[in-house]
């Protein structure tokens, strides 16, 4: 069994590139050249921690190939694997246009029987229409099957997700697609639930819902703490030390970002919106995540006695640390803001660089974090790379005009930093 993988980005190169492990042969393809020279190099067109090592390696092995020739492909792979993106919508809603062209091609081309699997995140009943797009588009009645496999990849820890997954869901009212995909997976050792395809779906969508839930919990419960002087970092300790709870994504902070939380959320709302229901709790979590940066910027500012020509570090650009993904990223959030008060920003991120549309006469990138804080009046902490944890903070002290940080990661030792001259500040941790 051959395995195309439609769509090269960060889910289709990281599935891809597990199958090649697993020792499968597998074709990438994008009608991006570029992008599909780069990978045939070696190279990818993003930051993954591990992916680049084993892009090489499979080169090497050649499990792993990559082509722009769509026809070529479909023709010399029983099962394709969609990997395209499902961006938002200004609605919200999940935008399935490069799903459907897809889809077409796939019917059109076709000419033996075909597994298709959806690993795109998609809204609940989309396998169903990615049935009679492919049907519709056939030139003659070949037969296929579509299946539901929705990916679970954390950014930064995609290759470790993937090879040691925590379950592997596959929608399907197929016995043999069934069975086709149970021997893909045959070498994981993971739960794996057989389900119909609209429930894989909706695993996908409420998975990530819960988990954006506990952490604007969280959030919202620290601008409570903030204001009682209580400490939402112990308060969160000993929640996760309640089994029935657990400590995972109970870190207050200034809200998340991504390519999965925000857009999946949002997709899930239209999709109750569009059925004539209402999801009140996760309504107020998108609410209470588009709000948390601000509520406490204005508390910081407060702090510094104004942000209006303060010189002002942001260390952290991308939404989490081991990634360079700045969607929805709280950082830009905060930048807009920033420049807005009228500051001046200086900024730095490990691998992560800003778009040239955001560089400016008063926001400047650097490559060091000690060139960053010079003659900075304050720096806000937007995600927690080891760089920053690991930092000189004795010596930065002496490269800053003030000493103000304002850690919105909650990832620093403020006792020990007050010590050093700074004034600090966290999440719900004064």
């Amino acid at each position: 069994m051959n395995i195309l993988i439609i769509g090269m980005g960060y889910v289709g190169v990281t599935t891809g590139l597990v199958f090649a492990e697993l020792g499968w042969k597998v074709t990438g393809l994008d009608t991006d050249a570029n992008k599909m020279k780069s990978l045939s190099e070696g190279r990818l067109s993003f930051y993954e921690p591990g992916l680049d090592s084993l892009l090489r390696k499979h080169l090497l092995t050649t499990n792993i190939q990559f082509t722009t020739d769509v026809e070529g492909a479909i023709h010399d792979n029983s099962i394709i694997f969609l990997c395209v993106g499902t961006p938002s919508d200004q609605d919200g809603s999940a935008d399935l246009r490069a799903v459907r062209i897809v889809s077409e091609r796939i019917g059109s081309t076709m000419k033996d029987y075909k597994l298709i699997v959806v690993k795109s995140t998609v809204p609940i009943g989309t396998n169903a229409n990615v049935t009679q797009w492919v049907k519709a588009s056939q030139t003659d009645s070949y037969p296929f099957d579509v299946v539901s496999n929705p990916e679970f990849l954390r950014e930064g820890s995609a290759l470790h997700d993937s090879l040691h997954p925590d379950r592997i869901i596959i929608g399907s009212t197929s016995e043999h697609a069934t069975q086709v995909m149970k021997a893909l997976y045959a070498q994981m050792n993971a739960p794996l639930l057989i389900t119909k395809p609209k429930t894989a779906e909706m695993i996908k969508y409420a998975s990530n819902a819960f988990l954006a839930t506990k952490i604007s919990y969280i959030n919202e419960l620290s601008r409570l703490c903030e204001s009682l002087e209580v400490n939402v970092t112990e308060v969160a300790k000993g929640m996760g030390l309640d089994h029935r709870i657990g400590p995972h994504f109970l870190r207050a902070g200034i809200g998340y970002g991504g390519s999965c939380f925000p857009k999946d959320s949002k997709a899930l709302l239209y999709t109750a919106k569009e059925n004539n229901m209402e999801l009140s709790i996760l309504e107020k979590v998108t609410q209470v995540n588009e709000t948390q940066s601000r509520h406490f910027l204005d508390v910081w500012e407060g702090q510094l006695g104004g942000f209006t020509q303060k010189t002002v570090a942001i260390l952290g650009l991308s939404f989490k640390p081991d990634t360079d993904d700045l969607r929805e990223a709280p950082s830009i959030s905060i930048l807009h803001q920033l420049m807005e008060k009228q500051a001046i920003v200086r900024v730095h991120d490990p691998v992560a660089k800003l778009p040239a549309s955001l560089l400016a006469e008063r926001v400047s990138q650097f490559d060091t974090v000690e060139e960053t804080l010079q003659q900075c009046d304050a720096v806000i902490l937007c995600s927690e790379w080891e760089t920053y944890i690991r930092a000189d903070w004795a010596h930065l002290r002496n490269v800053m005009n003030a000493g103000y940080i304002f850690d919105g990661r909650n990832m620093l030792n403020g006792e020990q930093l007050a010590t050093l001259g700074y004034h600090y500040y966290g999440i719900g941790n004064r």
